[in-house]
């Protein structure tokens, strides 16, 4: 290493080749290229000091947002439920079956959003469900195979 030069950090990395630029400089007279107008062409809404247009606006003309008809509705008080089959139950180590067990197994990904036990497949073996909810399939074949469900 050159006395002159010290190691690279963090501190003194330079930046790579053209990553920087100077600046336009816009009104600066006739000789920058940029003088007078600066860019902005003659007259006009957009040559103007604040002069722009808002996004959307079509020159007057009715909006395409405004054109198209609004549709559907969001119900902001739906529950969403992570899906998990009877099936996939013989996948949890032990024989029972909680939001947290099934997290450890991989079959859900979230703590916080509620779990629903579709009825899809067969059960393995007997479960204890708790904290989970079941549908009428699911419930059926968790009591046949001599499981129980907890609320």
């Amino acid at each position: 290493m050159a006395k002159d030069q010290r190691p690279l950090g963090l501190h003194n990395l330079p930046a790579p080749r053209g990553a920087t630029s100077t600046p336009k400089r816009k009104g600066r007279g006739p000789g920058s290229g940029l003088g007078k107008t600066a860019g902005r062409g003659q007259k006009g809404q957009r040559s103007r000091a604040g002069g722009n247009v808002r996004p959307g606006f079509e020159g007057g003309q009715m909006p395409l947002i405004r054109r198209v008809p609004k549709r559907g509705f969001w119900n902001r008080s739906r529950v969403r439920y992570q899906v998990v089959n009877v099936r996939d139950l013989g996948r949890v180590k032990g024989d029972e079956v909680t939001p947290a067990t099934l997290i450890e197994c991989a079959l859900i990904a979230k703590s916080g959003q509620s779990v629903k036990i579709l009825g899809f497949g067969e059960a393995e073996r007997a479960f204890s469900v708790r904290g989970c909810a079941l549908s009428k399939t699911a419930r059926e074949k968790i009591e046949g195979s001599g499981g129980r469900v907890e609320a």
